[in-house]
Order: structure tokens, then sequence, then C-alpha cells
């Protein structure tokens, strides 16, 4: 098969297309042929070589997929060749196989088309786990998401919309913030024009923000306490804007708020597998019936990944940007 390699660490000409050996499903895993996969900012950092894979995983890059089963493993069951999934993935989407743990696939949701699912394993999961089974978002309240126009946050909005949640995001332009607003956000906030803290507290009344969704972290710290809700819940999932900040222990105290910080790729995959369960359970009925949709910015050969990772960085999408291979109908 071939896959995207990185020979050495770099930029995105470091990204290679080359013939590797098939992987081979294991005990508990299927092997899936790729349709499509999807760009995330976590696979521009292991280019550029500070994010390995977990030991065992894959070595190339690419944290999600769709596609078609080609071979059940050792202990699997429910699962049957030609069966069309989506799967969260350790590592391995940018190549035409890969083999995957059977607790981490997902079929695909009525209405969804094969290469588009590949949109919505790590979104899904990513926004789940954090929005609502860590910090329990509920109707009513209003949640903060910060880069509403990515991937994570068009799903967040949209999440947070259906189960009756206000919805705030920050994006950096007047078109970003448009197709928000499309999904459903109710505070647009420009944040190279605007304060998010003063323009979520004033349109919430002076209360803030129940949850905030923080893929800034050190740069947005500070921002996001004060931004707050008395009883809110931040929920940290990247760290764009650095590492180390100053914490006001104080200011928490005084709001009574609590902060979380999680990441999908290294859980154990017990925790994976509940986490995709869950979505199945309570995600999949939204985007079978339309309510929720993966949002695509464009779609580009997977051996053209170089020019998608020079995409991304330049901040221009909205929504995902998906890699299709060769064998995709």
């Amino acid at each position: 098969m071939y896959a995207i390699t990185i020979p050495e660490p770099g930029g995105p000409e470091a990204l290679v297309w080359d013939e590797v050996p098939d992987p081979v499903p294991g005990e508990g895993e299927v092997l899936v042929e790729v349709a499509a996969s999807a760009v995330n900012r976590a696979d521009l950092l292991q280019r550029q070589g500070f994010y390995d894979p977990p030991p065992g995983a894959s070595r190339y890059p690419g944290l999600e997929c769709s596609g078609r089963i080609a071979a059940v493993g050792p202990g699997v069951g429910g699962w049957s060749v030609g069966d069309e999934v989506c799967a969260l993935l350790s590592g391995g989407g940018y190549a035409e196989k890969v083999a995957v743990p059977a607790g981490q696939l997902l079929p695909l949701p009525e209405g969804v088309g094969l290469t588009e699912a590949a949109a919505l394993p790590e979104v899904t999961c990513t926004v789940w786990s954090n929005v609502f089974m860590v910090a329990h978002l509920r109707p009513g309240e209003t949640l903060l998401v910060h880069g509403g126009s990515s991937g994570i946050g068009t799903m967040a909005i949209q999440l947070a919309k259906a189960v009756g949640a206000k919805v705030a995001v920050t994006a950096g332009s007047k078109e970003k913030l448009e197709r928000c607003a499309e999904l459903g956000a109710d505070i647009l906030v420009n944040y190279r024009e605007q304060d998010f803290v003063a323009e979520v507290r004033e349109a919430t009344g002076g209360a803030g923000a129940d949850v905030i969704l923080d893929n800034m972290g050190a740069k947005y710290l500070d921002r996001n306490i004060k931004a707050l809700a008395v009883n809110g819940r931040l929920a940290i999932i990247g760290m764009q804007g650095g590492v180390k900040g100053e914490l006001n222990i104080g200011a928490l105290l005084a709001k009574r708020a609590a902060i979380s910080a999680t990441s999908l790729r290294a859980r154990p995959l017990s925790e994976k597998a509940a986490i995709v369960a869950a979505v199945r359970e309570h995600v999949w009925p939204l985007l079978s019936g339309g309510h929720v949709r993966p949002v695509v910015d464009r779609e580009l050969p997977m051996r053209e990944a170089a020019e998608a990772h020079r995409l991304l960085e330049e901040s221009g999408h909205v929504g995902k940007i998906l890699l299709v291979t060769s064998t995709t109908p």
C-alpha cells in the first residue's frame, strides 16, 4: 500500500507519499481500506517532530478515517468485511489501509457519505467527551467556543444547540463568524477586534459562560477565568497559545469554577471505546436525523497532504480538510 511518511521532521514538504508494508489486524482489530482521512492540528505537530504516536500505534499521521472493512482480526464480533465505517485512530489515517481496534469503529450515520464521514470521529469524540462528559453542558447554559470555525468549533456549535444551549464563538474574520452564525452560534466575537470577556459577559447579562471549550491554552487562561460564570467549567483541549500561564486561584475559588485538560490520542483503548460508544449513542442519532452535519471545507488527494497542511496552517478554512485516497469512488 501507499502512505504518507515523515522521513525527517520539518515543514509540509517533509510529508512523503511512499510505498510501505500493509498493516495486519491483530487481536481485537479490523483492517480498514481507507476512503478518506482528515487533517488535524495534531498532525502538524507530529510532522514537526513534537507529537509522537503512542507506543504500538502507526507511525503515519492521521487520527481519523472512513472506509470499508477489508479484514476482521481474531476476537472481533459485530463487524464484517465490506461494512462501511469511520474510525477514531491513534495514527495511520494518511494511508490506503489502517488497522483499527474494533472499539474505535463507528458505522456511517444515515445520510452521511463515505468520504465526508472521515470528518466526524475526532471532532465528535473531542466535543462530546469534553463539553458533555466532563464539563456537563446543560440546556439553557452558555457555551463559549474558541476557534468556532474550526472542525472542532463547527461541531461544538451544532451539538450545543441541539441540546438547547446558547453558543458564543470567537473567530478571526467576519466571513468565519457568518459561517458560525449559519450553524447556530448566538454570540459572535471577532477576537482580532473585540474582547471576548466583555462581549460574552454583556451578552449574558453579566453572568459569563457556563462552559468554555478552549484550544489556546496559556494565552487565554486568565481571560477564560474572567469570562466564566459562577460554577463555570473550562475545558482545555489545545495549546496553540502556549503551555505555561499564570492561574489566579483566588478568582477560580470565587467562582467555584473547574478546569479540565484532556487529549484523546494517548488514552487507553478502554477509555477511547467508552467515548466512541457514548458518541454512537448520543451524537449518531442527531447526525442521522439531520440535526447535525459534518462541515467540510475541501477535499484533496491524499498524496497532496503537504498542501493540506499548508492550508490548515494558513487558517483560511472553515470546518475540516479531507484527504481522499485514489480508491474512493
